[in-house]
């Protein structure tokens, strides 16, 4: 996979770590569980979307844009990301935020919310939830047009086949670091949302003829909604990259910790969250993290995983979302 010839900016001068969750892995017992700190790549505040921004913002530089264009959830960590670069790179950002729960937009809201205030944001358009959110961008484009500047849209998540290529590259990452370590890993673990993680990662993984297998956990939809999300995406990502595509059966995506829907806590994402971070010192976020790992949390109980394992855990971030959950969150 030559991704060098793809334009590239870099906002992590060094990969991400790779840690043994010693205390969790002791807590839970049968697999060791490691993790990936995608939370600690470049931008404000670190999180996967910054690897996806990488390839997009270097599109968005090329084709001479001055402002981005992104959709995202009120508390959307890739919106906070976008605008992060955005500010990296001397552009304008302008943002379309969905309440996918019916008025949950505060713009006096913590979290997120008030890091798009902080880093300047030109402009928020506020959708309500199942809104057409590419006439919404085109609509923004179209205004930034008419004002004489030069848009540049990137999807929910920056989850197209360039923007998932920063997960190909992570999953290259991956692989030279766990040769390096000594450390034979037997599965990986990651949030399923907008597909571009997934699907990237799970290319990278198979492009590699690696034998890893990756296990999807749905924040939003059911199974039989994401998996074949995912295995579009990654069919057209290999496609970019010249290559052999995942094959479907290589697709799980697993729903059963979404809850009540995207964004909306369970008592297995709270435990997770604060499992973490009284164990490891590891801050997950309410939304994406932290029902991801409920998700692994709940398969380890189920006897999924072999006793010695060794499981990574992807985190890809989005801790300043906590804030705006405080009451959901303390002293649970």
């Amino acid at each position: 996979m030559h991704l060098a010839r793809f334009p590239r900016r870099r906002y992590t001068p060094h990969p991400t770590p790779i840690e043994h969750l010693k205390h969790l892995s002791r807590e839970l017992g049968g697999p060791e569980i490691w993790i990936k700190r995608d939370d600690l790549l470049g931008l404000a505040a670190g999180g996967n979307k910054t690897r996806k921004l990488e390839f997009l913002v270097a599109d968005a530089l090329a084709k001479s844009a001055d402002t981005l264009v992104t959709v995202g959830a009120v508390q959307s960590n890739h919106c906070r990301l976008t605008l992060a670069a955005a500010v990296k790179e001397g552009l304008k950002c302008r943002l379309v935020l969905e309440q996918r729960v019916p008025g949950s937009y505060d713009p006096k809201a913590s979290g997120n919310n008030f890091l798009f205030d902080l880093l300047g944001v030109d402009g928020i358009t506020v959708v309500e939830g199942g809104s057409d959110l590419a006439a919404a961008m085109n609509a923004v484009a179209d205004d930034v047009r008419a004002a004489g500047g030069t848009p540049y849209v990137i999807p929910g998540g920056g989850s197209n086949a360039l923007g998932a290529l920063g997960y190909v590259a992570c999953a290259e990452e991956i692989l030279a670091q766990t040769f390096d370590m000594g450390l034979a890993l037997d599965q990986v673990v990651c949030a399923s949302g907008s597909a571009g993680t997934h699907a990237g990662l799970l290319t990278g993984l198979v492009g590699a003829s690696s034998g890893l297998p990756l296990t999807g956990i749905n924040v939003r939809r059911t199974r039989e909604e994401q998996e074949p999300n995912v295995h579009k995406l990654a069919t057209e990502t290999a496609a970019l990259l010249g290559i052999s595509a995942p094959a479907r059966e290589d697709v799980v995506a697993l729903g059963d910790w979404v809850g009540g829907g995207y964004s909306i806590p369970t008592p297995e994402m709270i435990e997770a969250v604060r499992m973490l971070a009284s164990l490891e010192g590891v801050l997950l976020d309410p939304v994406y993290t932290g029902k991801a790992m409920a998700g692994l949390i709940g398969l380890i109980r189920r006897g999924h995983f072999k006793n010695g394992e060794r499981v990574l855990f992807l985190h890809t971030g989005g801790a300043p979302a906590l804030y705006a959950y405080q009451p959901v969150l303390q002293g649970a």
